[in-house]
């Protein structure tokens, strides 16, 4: 089993949402966060002060599924992510050891 945590554009979440459901994948968790890359953040004016904005908008995706499932997610995630500008996001892509499910106790591939 892997795990894929993809942190992606807010607005592109939908998008995201539905190319992993027409990749057959049934579970998703989504948390939103902040942070920056490369970008550094951007500056702001607001009541005519600027203002540094370090931590943008985010959205942190994660997903447990079997191995033969990995590519097709990975793929397409990035497909459906991708503007082509700075701050795309990133897809971080480990091993579990294990899933089990709270109310059956069922374990493995069997939990997701």
């Amino acid at each position: 089993m892997k795990k894929i945590e993809a942190i992606i554009k807010p607005f592109k979440l939908d998008e995201v949402k539905e190319a992993l459901q027409e990749a057959g994948l049934q579970g998703i968790t989504v948390v939103e966060a902040k942070g920056f890359g490369r970008q550094k953040g951007h500056t702001e004016l607001y009541r005519g002060a600027e203002y540094v904005v370090d931590f943008l908008p985010k959205v942190k995706l994660e997903i447990v599924l079997p191995d033969d499932q990995v590519e097709g997610a990975v793929e397409a995630i990035r497909k459906a992510a991708q503007t082509g500008r700075i701050g795309d996001g990133k897809i971080f892509v480990s091993s579990v050891e294990e899933a089990i499910r709270i109310r059956t106790g069922e374990t493995g591939p069997d939990a997701i």
